[in-house]
């Protein structure tokens, strides 16, 4: 006798898997507010996590107050808007991209902030501005902005060229990569050693070096692209299934696709321009995500949120606290706990 189960429970057992879902996104996002205390409490000098809240409202020693306020929370905060934004980003390019490794470096995005910001340190603050201080940071960043975004614009300039398959994208993406590459080491070969050295430690990756305007134009450009993203949530389930499948559903796949990878590249843009390269931030953090809450793009968006901030608060406290009090590089945290957990993660998908 065949059991047929009924429309009513299969929307019961629906809805609760969605409350479930939600639960975790919840509880992520607690993760990531506990894990923030820690890090405005751990540094050379620690301070107890119930006195480095109160040292937010003012409340405390003028010391305390000081090293909160004036020197971890920018840190912190930093780290939550890049973190979020750049797995934002691999999120929705590895649904329009229908590739589960795309992220930032993917149509090269990082690559191209890389050679903006060496053409920014040995040619224009050289020959312009003579420091690398004050101002000079700020031309660092908008250099490598400006790097970063015309990746994305020669990406679709070749897109309306009817380059606007998947494989075509990347391509375009992988032989930008090695042109900015190799632009840059040829830069870097006639440099002298300290401008050789603010490029590497600039490639390194530094959230401290953002100041507070520099960060609110990252939270601007963040929410922003982040309300496209969850505006086209429906279309990147779609995409899921192919693009032909969903085209059959009424979503305009190339216009998706391109616009996508156009508010996706100026998220990672935004963000990496200010903190340097930061890697598998964008990649690992939706991987993660999937375990937890599935493809649903309505759930896996606010989960790679929570989660690449998380990510990168904790891949900071674990740079500053290894050998305190020198600060190891971010970049190389990341990839260096990303890498083991994202081979563990194909492991995972290919015994199941």
């Amino acid at each position: 006798m065949v059991e047929v189960t009924s429309s009513s429970d299969i929307t019961s057992s629906r809805k609760k898997q969605e409350r479930r879902y939600v639960l975790c996104i919840v509880g992520m996002a607690l993760v990531c507010l506990i894990v923030g205390v820690i890090e405005l409490s751990f540094g050379a000098s620690k301070i107890n996590p119930i006195e480095s809240v109160l040292a937010l409202f003012g409340i405390g020693t003028p010391q305390d107050i000081n090293t909160v306020q004036s020197i971890r929370l920018p840190r912190t905060v930093c780290a939550i808007v890049s973190g979020a934004g750049l797995a934002l980003a691999g999120a929705a390019l590895q649904s329009v991209l229908e590739n589960p490794l795309a992220s930032a470096s993917t149509v090269g995005i990082s690559q191209g902030a890389a050679f903006g910001a060496t053409v920014a340190i040995l040619m224009v603050i050289p020959g312009v501005l003579g420091s690398s201080s004050g101002v000079g940071m700020s031309v660092i960043a908008l250099c490598a902005f400006i790097g970063a975004m015309t990746s994305s614009v020669v990406v679709l300039m070749f897109s309306r060229l009817g380059f606007a398959t998947p494989e075509s994208i990347i391509l375009v993406g992988v032989a930008l990569s090695a042109l900015w590459a190799g632009a840059s080491t040829i830069m870097q070969y006639f440099s002298n050693d300290i401008e050789l050295t603010k490029v590497i430690f600039w490639q390194f990756g530094d959230l401290g070096r953002a100041t507070w305007p520099q960060i609110g134009f990252m939270t601007f450009v963040g929410v922003l692209c982040s309300i496209y993203f969850f505006l086209n949530r429906w279309n990147y389930n779609a995409l899921q299934n192919g693009g032909q499948v969903a085209g059959g559903l009424g979503v305009d796949v190339e216009r998706t696709r391109i616009l996508g990878v156009l508010v996706a590249s100026l998220m990672a843009a935004a963000m990496v321009s200010f903190v340097g390269l930061i890697n598998f931030i964008g990649l690992i953090a939706p991987h993660i995500a999937r375990r937890f809450v599935g493809n649903d793009y309505r759930f896996l968006l606010p989960a790679s949120l929570a989660l690449g901030a998380t990510i990168m608060l904790a891949s900071d406290l674990v740079a500053r606290m290894v050998i305190s009090p020198v600060i190891l590089p971010i970049g190389a945290i990341t990839s260096f706990l990303g890498a083991p957990l994202f081979l563990f993660l194909l492991y995972k998908g290919y015994k199941r």
